[in-house]
């Protein structure tokens, strides 16, 4: 059961994705959440600080969970990394609206919080990557060292560019809900293939 300022929160994040920041209103929210104007003052102060918080839930929220498969010892590192693209392509394909959100913002860079929070988890991904590629190379997992640059543009940029690119896919072949199901499945193999070749693993290893 979510929290009433998880409730605040889900329903600003779906209203700012659909209105953008200046075209949602606080009382807007208030109606979305159902509660009172005042539960959100007492909550998050103003509509720009509830605007921070929602990226600051979804960057600690993500960057935790690929820290705690970091530390698990029962997998080897590309089992690690799999897991943490599985879970990056689920939360692209059902948190659509935080991930719109976030991609508008960073055009705009208006908010220095915001900026703040979304570099911070890029480091975090980067250092995460950087762990697994020099541990795998160290456990003879991985063959090849790639730049770690293009290891997360790698996955980061494909990951986005399908979300963005998929309305016009689903239109071209006048797909329906399983159409989605099936991209976002095939687009985690495709993701998988690449990075088996940039890092040089076999999967009899």
């Amino acid at each position: 059961m979510i929290s009433k300022e998880e409730n605040i929160l889900f329903n600003a994040e779906k209203l700012f994705a659909e209105k953008g920041f200046d075209g949602t209103s606080i009382r807007e929210i208030s109606k979305e959440a159902q509660v009172n104007v005042s539960m959100i003052s007492y909550y998050f102060g103003s509509k720009e600080k509830l605007f921070e918080k929602i990226f600051e839930y979804r960057m600690n929220e993500s960057l935790s969970f690929a820290k705690d498969v970091l530390a698990d010892q029962k997998m080897n590192e590309w089992e690690k990394l799999i897991v943490v693209i599985n879970r990056y392509i689920i939360r692209v394909k059902t948190l659509k609206t935080f991930y719109l959100i976030m991609q508008r913002e960073q055009l705009t860079n208006k908010n220095e919080h915001i900026v703040k929070f979304l570099n911070e988890s890029k480091m975090g991904f980067l250092e995460i990557y950087r762990q697994l590629i020099a541990s795998g190379i160290q456990n003879k997992v991985f063959t090849k060292a790639p730049r770690l640059e293009f290891i997360h543009s790698t996955i980061s940029g494909t990951i986005f560019s399908a979300l963005n690119s998929l309305p016009i896919y689903k239109s071209y072949y006048n797909g329906d809900e399983e159409y989605e199901n099936i991209y976002f499945d095939d687009l985690n193999n495709h993701i998988k293939n690449v990075l088996k070749y940039l890092l040089g693993y076999e999967e009899n290893i």
